[in-house]
């Protein structure tokens, strides 16, 4: 698949179907980006849930911080 250009990001980003719960969650499954802009761009950046690799990768960040604390706690002991 091509990249998209800068004018389909904006398209997907603007388009109302591609966001569940107002403009909380954003789900496109033609958006193959792993971690798209949000809504409003100052927010940051967003999952895309129809992504699986863009799902990994939040789960592989909330992750690492549980990971460490986990081990820290276990070093303290």
């Amino acid at each position: 698949m091509e990249k998209p250009t800068k004018e389909q990001i904006e398209i997907w980003r603007k388009d109302p179907k591609n966001w569940k719960f107002g403009f909380n969650i954003y789900y496109n499954p033609e958006d193959k980006r792993i971690f798209p802009r949000k809504y409003y761009k100052e927010m940051g950046w967003t999952t895309n849930f129809a992504n699986t690799k863009s799902v990994i990768g939040l789960i592989i960040l909330i992750s690492i911080p549980i990971i460490l604390m986990y081990i820290i706690s276990i070093i303290k002991k």
